[in-house]
């Protein structure tokens, strides 16, 4: 039973003794979940941080892999190129005295993905809880909007996730809300799919990351250690969420990248929107479609002859204040 004193995603947690944080969409994905996996292992959870990588994989060396599409990416793990967001957590978080392995899965699509996190929970000696995490909100959209954003990568680990039906607690957590708006994706119809949600039963509520936590403070740092890191292609979405935990507003500068964009940094996105995810799984309206596929192509082509198929499309909404 939920109460106003705690959120009902740490209630869900409550019991939960292993977990996994896993970004969604790949890139920094990861990151947004930091803040998450700081807090359970401060109340005394065992851990685990995984991520869908963009990064060269299989440049990695054998003995990294713990099976077919999923690696064990620690602070000395090599790798061509630099970028590499999981093996820049894993250095961070050792500099920081924390277990420094992030485990990294191959882009693919959601039968081999499926077989990876089942592989990974298997070297962990399994695990309570999953929660999937997203930098934005587009894993929240359920088909029929007028702009999607980037689904592929999500929903192939929605559908992943979704059908590991032996792990008991399986959550998503969105950081970032807004960020997604360059992407097409109008978030007047992502409080709606949110309070679809609500009704059924789904939605477990939203909480702020405070800066002048131990959660929030090191989140910070760990974003400005990643774009140190990777001056080249520094991540956006967690750039625009840190500046709005420390309280900047507007269109905050932080990369030549967003050099031709205005950005609209505000509070809001500090906040974590938190689902049940086979109630999100279960309002989605193609994801049965990405059940068999093997390459993340195949997701791109299921979505795509989807899209074509539908009568019409939500179209998007003003916010009216």
């Amino acid at each position: 039973m939920f109460t106003l004193q705690e959120p009902p995603f740490f209630t869900r947690l409550r019991d939960a003794r292993r977990i996994l944080v896993a970004g969604a969409g790949g890139g920094f994905d990861v990151y947004a979940g930091l803040p998450l996996a700081l807090a359970l292992r401060s109340a005394g959870k065992e851990v685990h941080l995984a991520n869908l990588s963009f990064a060269d994989l299989y440049g990695l060396d054998p003995d990294v892999w713990l099976e077919q599409d999923v690696a064990a990416v620690r602070p000395d793990t090599s790798a061509r190129g630099d970028y590499f967001p999981e093996r820049t957590l894993a250095r961070w978080l050792e500099q920081q005295g924390l277990p420094a392995t992030v485990y990294a899965f191959s882009r693919t699509g959601v039968t081999p993905l499926r077989a990876a996190y089942r592989a990974l929970l298997q070297h962990l000696g399994g695990v309570d809880a999953i929660v999937l995490v997203d930098g934005g909100t587009d894993i929240l959209m359920r088909g029929d909007e007028h702009g999607l954003g980037t689904p592929e990568e999500d929903m192939a680990s929605l559908g992943a996730v979704a059908g590991l039906n032996e792990v008991e607690h399986r959550l998503v957590a969105c950081l970032g809300f807004g960020v997604d708006a360059y992407h097409g994706v109008n978030h007047s119809l992502v409080l709606e799919n949110l309070a679809a949600l609500q009704r059924e039963g789904a939605y477990l509520g939203a909480f702020s990351l405070p800066y002048d936590s131990r959660e929030g403070a090191l989140y910070v740092d760990a974003v400005a250690h990643a774009q140190q890191c990777t001056p080249d292609h520094p991540s956006i979405v967690n750039g625009s969420i840190a500046a709005a935990v420390r309280g900047e507003f507007g269109d905050v500068r932080f990369t030549e990248r967003t050099r031709n964009s205005q950005l609209f940094v505000n509070p809001l996105m500090a906040l974590y929107f938190c689902v049940d995810a086979l109630g999100l799984a279960g309002r989605h309206l193609y994801l049965d479609r990405l059940e068999n596929t093997a390459l993340t192509r195949q997701v791109s082509s299921a979505i795509e002859e989807f899209r074509d198929a539908l009568p019409r499309q939500r179209p998007p909404r003003a916010f009216p204040h």
